[in-house]
């Protein structure tokens, strides 16, 4: 059975806050940029998983959900919702991960992006990608 994770999009005056997920090699998507989220724990649903993950990897309590898709492939099955950003950047404890940002559209589409904190550029993964442009291109 393949695992189901929750993931957010979260937007704030047209850019998308991702993760750049540490670089170990036993996670998916080691070293890329990725939306914020996590496996669901044993009896969760999607929705209450998208909301304990954000508090735990970056201590954000967001409002104004909304489901966006279900994305499945070979390696999980990713139940995606979109939220707005209420907050800034700044006020955001980053608890896991390497580094986080918000994305422009257009950084989005180049699938790449300069890390302060890794000092290099990094990929975004490709399934992340996949459901930005596909959220972005849905909300025109």
């Amino acid at each position: 059975m393949k695992p189901e994770v929750a993931i957010a999009i979260l937007h704030q005056h047209q850019k998308f806050l991702l993760q750049l997920r540490d670089n170990i090699p036993n996670i998916a998507y080691p070293g890329h940029w990725g939306l914020f989220g996590g496996h669901l724990d044993p009896g969760e649903t999607p929705e209450i998983a998208v909301v304990r993950e954000l508090q735990e990897e970056i201590c954000y309590a967001a409002i104004d959900f909304a489901k966006f898709g279900v994305y499945e492939d070979d390696r999980a099955i990713r139940h995606v919702f979109a939220a707005p950003l209420t907050v800034e950047v700044s006020e955001l404890n980053l608890m896991e991960g390497w580094d986080l940002g918000l994305f422009t559209v257009l950084e989005i589409k180049q699938g790449e992006r300069f890390s302060d904190r890794a000092n290099q550029i990094r990929p975004l993964g490709a399934i992340h990608q996949r459901i930005l442009l596909d959220f972005i291109h849905a909300k025109g």
